[in-house]
């Protein structure tokens, strides 16, 4: 590649040697897309799609409005982008290739180490949002669905953090940042799940104190039912004709009746 280079600028002029470099990125950018098109046709006759649905690192891309077909044949694409960019500032006399390729070898564990972080993060971030999704299935209150998000794109944001680091990124930086989004997220949550903490509370207590129990007939701010569940944030009360779903805190503040 280097020996191309050096011909291109052997055979023409400075001037001629950036329309050259120019015409190296266009042919360049023809050749990804045709890379990209044909990756991706490619991966599709082979059935891919069917193989990776359902998996981890499909169902946390697709949060991203990617897919794994998509995402390889994009890394192909940009091999090529890459490659004609690089041809190209040979070409124009801007890099230096002996001086790059001497200095990249001692980036690439950085590089490497940084990948691998973020594939992790994002690895951990599904599974963590997946389990404390179905930890939480069973409580009908709205804040919870937020909780999944949060957890998932916190350790998005750390494996950021860490990847950055790893890739140079000023120490003092990273920890700043670091400090604000933690402040930012506890700030949010208490103002976002302030009815999901006082549910907490309330059904801490009620289970503690046991004003009634499972099986027992209550009524509940007008609703009079048979008390089928009692959790930490909600009690299900069952009457002929509903099931209530009432959040604990409500039950503290309205009081209970309970029939004998």
């Amino acid at each position: 590649m280097v020996e191309l280079a050096d011909i291109v600028r052997t055979l023409f002029s400075e001037e001629t040697a950036v329309t050259v470099a120019i015409g190296v990125l266009f042919i360049g950018a023809v050749a990804g897309y045709l890379v990209w098109r044909t990756t991706r046709n490619v991966l599709t006759h082979l059935n891919v799609p069917e193989a990776v649905e359902g998996t981890a690192f499909e169902r946390t891309i697709q949060n991203f409005g990617l897919s794994t077909v998509g995402v390889l044949s994009q890394m192909a694409a940009l091999f090529v982008y890459v490659l004609a960019v690089f041809v190209a500032l040979q070409v124009a006399e801007i890099l230096d290739a002996d001086l790059f390729w001497q200095r990249f070898p001692q980036y690439l564990p950085q590089l490497f180490i940084a990948a691998v972080v973020v594939i992790v993060g994002l690895v951990i971030g599904d599974k963590v949002s997946l389990a404390i999704s179905e930890r939480l299935k069973s409580v009908k209150l709205p804040e919870v669905t937020l909780l999944p998000k949060l957890a998932k794109y916190s350790i998005f944001y750390v494996a950021a953090l860490i990847a950055l680091g790893q890739l140079g990124v000023a120490t003092t930086a990273l920890v700043v940042l670091l400090a604000a989004y933690a402040f930012g997220l506890l700030f949010l949550s208490a103002l976002a799940f302030k009815d999901l903490l006082t549910a907490a509370a309330a059904g801490t207590y009620l289970l503690l104190t046991e004003p009634y129990s499972i099986g027992d007939e209550v009524e509940i701010d007008d609703r009079r039912g048979v008390v089928q569940e009692i959790d930490v944030f909600v009690t299900h009360v069952e009457s002929d004709e509903a099931e209530f779903i009432i959040p604990n805190q409500r039950v503290v503040r309205s009081g209970i009746t309970r029939f004998r």
